[in-house]
């Protein structure tokens, strides 16, 4: 579910006449060799185009003109090999409607002092041409990102494929349909907000169903469809029964298989990819979904628990921006408040992403206090280890903010044989008394998406791209 539609990057690289064919051709030549050697370097994941050389108004102008109508275009890498005038960019990167990047580097990495002249001097001065490109793209307010230094070191590809990733996340942003199965969990804040803003400035299409459009898809499962699946949970995880005689628990395990099936044929045809549940909307089901979700989760859809569209989205941009790796919806649950120990417990009722497990998930029959239902079957297992980075957002009825705090997440060291849910634990940076109070002040929601993969820059620059505040707690 998570494949994306093929997306490559234009490469533009600024020039002027002034230095003559001969020096024209030799930037062609540099630029052709940058190019082959960004896109063998192993570190891009989409492919890098070379386009003319940028060397008039009208070129730059119709050059970002297809640019915004290419569909598999994400973004633009400018690249400024002489002083190129920047009265030339005002219009097509007024026009630019995709993310932009500013790469300031060089061909050569060092200064060839034994046989530098005054040609070279005018061929090679990105020094010069950055500034007064950079100073165009402040004038203008453009969002764009800078990545400098020399072209073939790792860190500056790093910074490149990066910055893909978040293009990429912008562009998809505007094809995020969320399917909303029941309103939001009643008398709860920070779950509301304003869909049709949000589809303004974030392009996310947020539709409502009653759960009895669910069921249908549901109930017209068929019986050796359930049993094909339930076979392939074998294979995958391992069978924790339980208290349970093997067919009741078996047969709560099948509810959920049916219940993925229909999920995904109901999310399927309306081209969702982002969805919210609510315990307070069940009629006609037989159980809360915890297993079905945390399947589809795994597969790239976006998810958040209790009618919380605005994370299912936000958990769907960040899974593309991530290429679905450890990243996924969260919950703030339970403190650990020892000195020196102090962390955060993370799960949610079932519905924790198992993109996020260290070790084999087992599937786990258990009563929920929540719904009024059957004991409904989810994955548990730990979180991973690792840097990362939670995220929320929040409506403030004048605008949208998004709250980011990096953590610290580790894998837990104590037995919990009476949780029936899947645990994630972090630690808050810069520390868990100013993280906390930080995140609690600024107006932060108890329902994240977090990534052990993606960074607080990455985060940054989509916002930036979307005119959205943002908060970092680091």
């Amino acid at each position: 579910m998570l494949a994306i539609s093929k997306k490559e990057f234009w490469f533009v690289v600024g020039s002027q006449h002034l230095y003559g064919e001969e020096a024209l051709q030799n930037v062609k030549s540099n630029a052709e060799t940058i190019v082959k050697g960004l896109n063998e370097s192993g570190k891009m994941r989409y492919p890098i185009v070379l386009k003319e050389l940028a060397v008039t108004a009208d070129t730059i102008t119709n050059i970002m003109k297809e640019v915004n109508y290419r569909d598999e275009v994400a973004g633009v890498i400018t690249w400024m090999h002489t002083f190129s005038p920047a009265k030339m960019w005002i219009r097509g990167t007024k026009l630019l409607q995709k993310p932009l990047l500013h790469l300031a580097t060089q061909f050569n990495e060092s200064i060839p002092w034994e046989t530098i002249d005054m040609d070279f001097m005018n061929l090679n001065q990105s020094a010069h041409g950055d500034r007064e490109y950079g100073f165009i793209n402040a004038r203008l307010k453009k969002q764009n990102q800078i990545v400098v230094g020399y072209w073939q070191t790792e860190s500056v590809q790093a910074q490149i494929a990066d910055w893909m990733d978040v293009a990429v996340a912008y562009n998809e942003s505007f094809n995020i349909k969320v399917a909303r199965f029941g309103d939001n969990m009643r008398n709860v804040a920070v779950t509301e907000g304003d869909k049709v803003e949000a589809q303004i400035q974030f392009g996310w299409v947020v539709d409502y169903f009653g759960i009895g459009d669910l069921v249908q898809f549901i109930d017209a499962v068929k019986e050796e469809e359930v049993e094909a699946l339930f076979a392939e949970y074998k294979e995958l995880y391992d069978f924790d029964y339980g208290d349970y005689d093997h067919e009741t628990w078996e047969a709560h395990v099948k509810v959920q298989a049916k219940q993925e099936i229909g999920l995904r044929r109901f999310l399927e045809a309306g081209n969702y990819n982002a969805f919210s549940s609510n315990f307070e909307d069940l009629y006609g089901m037989q159980q809360l979904p915890g297993l079905a979700v945390q399947r589809l989760m795994a597969e790239g859809y976006g998810f958040a628990g209790e009618g919380d569209w605005k994370t299912a989205a936000l958990d769907r941009l960040l899974k593309v921006m991530a290429n679905n790796e450890n990243t996924g919806f969260m919950e703030d649950y339970t403190y650990e408040l020892a000195a020196g120990k102090e962390a955060i417990l993370q799960s949610h009722m079932m519905e924790v992403d198992p993109t996020l497990a260290v070790n084999k998930p087992k599937i786990v029959v258990s009563p929920l206090s929540m719904g009024d239902r059957e004991d409904p079957a989810r994955l548990v297992f730990d979180g991973k280890a690792g840097d990362g980075v939670v995220v929320s957002m929040a409506d403030f009825g004048t605008h949208y903010k998004l709250l980011i705090n990096e953590v610290e997440a580790f894998e837990p060291t104590e037995e919990a044989p009476n949780l029936p849910v899947a645990r994630v634990l972090w630690k808050v940076k810069p520390n868990f008394h100013d993280g906390v109070g930080a995140w609690i002040r600024t107006g932060g929601g108890h329902h994240t998406v977090v990534s052990l993969n993606l960074t607080t820059e990455q985060i940054e620059a989509w916002a930036k791209l979307v005119d959205l505040e943002y908060v970092t707690i680091k």
